[in-house]
């Protein structure tokens, strides 16, 4: 039991991330349902979806210096709370500023989850394993994602939004009695600091070139999931490829899919070799392609499903920054760094998905649908989604060559596995 003990407890914490990707995804699966219900042009619901990540930003760094310093097992607990909270107030609004406001407070607990599980990995298991344990808890993350398309979509539909995210909100209570019982952190303490001491590990972090071109990275790797799957892809398949919202939630959750098999396979890839850097690239340049192809594809469902999947497998390579900015921080920054990194890589899509939202609204034609939403034309997606293949190549050729840290602090000076 001893020996099981790191495992139970990391992929216990595995599930409530489960739980905050399914409050992020399941914007996408309700969109339409939404909009319709509250009025909502897509520059409205892109804001409205931004709340969660201008959340994540807001509290992340916050977050990181925390889980440096208190109980990992009272963060997770209260971040939990803040989360259902948000997801009883988001299923009771009547109206754009309470759904916000709501959606807000869901993203508050995201902000700590997921520092709080690669925190966990970092303190129950050595160096060598903690590439393939973030790789599995990514994919135990992304089951929550793919419940929040095909079967929240369905649940949805059949018992109206609002029913589904009080159901959603019963099932977090849940899981808030289940991680009372199996989350613990070994051997911590928690820590008095004084305020120059904060502001000295801060700017330690901060001079680390790792963290902020691998942030870069794994934010850029991230927005598929950030943008398509959680926020605009029915939209997109309803709309351009006539597809229904059950189908179309279903072709979504394949990027999640896909992240469910390229997670773990990229973290053991990365640690039985030895090296990261050559998998990032590889990732990056792929992602870059099937983009493309998902813009140009023809309507079949099959297809499109397929390069959803690819799109997934692809992007997981973001799995492997996780590591790699653990790995070259000290053991005492390891939260902040993450901290910085992660608001990097939850900042870029909250400004992405309003400017999705913006760009597709600016090239709309003033058609409407039967149901009361806007038509939108081909020439909208391509505008706002075309961004997305450049900012992967983009990533690539930000982790090409071996990153330096010679310019960083003595005590941060490691053995850079990237090479």
């Amino acid at each position: 039991m001893k020996k099981l003990l790191p495992y139970i407890v990391c992929f216990s914490a595995a599930l409530f991330l489960a739980y905050e990707l399914m409050q992020l995804h399941m914007m996408n699966a309700i969109a339409p349902l939404l909009m319709q219900d509250l009025g909502l042009s897509a520059t409205s619901f892109g804001y409205i979806s931004a709340t969660y990540l201008l959340a994540d930003v807001l509290f992340l760094l916050p977050a990181g210096i925390i889980l440096d310093r208190f109980s990992v097992r009272k963060v997770i607990l209260s971040a939990l709370f803040f989360c259902i909270l948000g997801t009883v107030g988001f299923a009771s609004a009547k109206g754009i500023w309470t759904a916000a406001i709501s959606h807000f407070l869901s993203g508050i607990g995201n902000a700590f989850c997921f520092l709080s599980c690669m925190i966990l990995v970092t303190r129950w298991f050595e160096e060598k394993m903690q590439g393939r344990i973030m790789g599995w808890i990514i994919t135990i993350g992304m089951l929550g994602a793919f419940i929040a398309q095909s079967p929240f979509s369905l649940l949805a539909e059949q018992f109206g939004w609002r029913q589904a995210l009080y159901l959603d909100a019963f099932f977090g209570l849940g899981l808030l009695v289940l991680l009372y019982w199996t989350i613990q952190s070994p051997g911590q303490e928690e820590q008095k600091v004084s305020k120059n001491t904060l502001l000295l590990e801060l700017k330690t972090a901060l001079k680390n070139p790792v963290t902020l071109k691998v942030g870069l990275y794994t934010a850029f790797l991230n927005l598929p999931l950030m943008v398509i799957s959680a926020v605009f892809a029915s939209l997109f398949l309803t709309q351009i490829h006539a597809l229904s919202l059950a189908q179309s939630a279903f072709i979504a959750s394949m990027i999640a899919i896909g992240t469910i098999f390229g997670s773990p396979m990229y973290g053991t890839l990365s640690d039985l070799f030895g090296m990261r850097r050559i998998w990032m690239i590889l990732g990056g340049i792929f992602s870059s392609i099937v983009m493309f192809l998902i813009l140009f594809a023809p309507s079949s469902m099959l297809y499109l499903s397929f390069l959803f999947f690819l799109l997934g497998l692809f992007t997981s390579s973001q799995v492997l920054g996780y590591p790699t900015i653990t790995e070259n921080s000290p053991k005492h920054l390891q939260g902040t760094s993450m901290g910085i990194a992660a608001v990097i890589i939850m900042g870029l899509p909250m400004l992405i998905q309003p400017l999705t939202g913006t760009l597709m609204d600016l090239f709309w034609m003033g058609a409407w649908t039967e149901g009361g939403n806007r038509l939108y034309p081909f020439s909208s997606f391509l505008a706002s989604f075309s961004l997305l293949p450049l900012l992967f190549l983009l990533g690539s050729y930000l982790v090409k060559n071996p990153l330096s840290l010679e310019n960083s602090q003595p005590e941060m000076q490691q053995l850079d596995p990237l090479v």
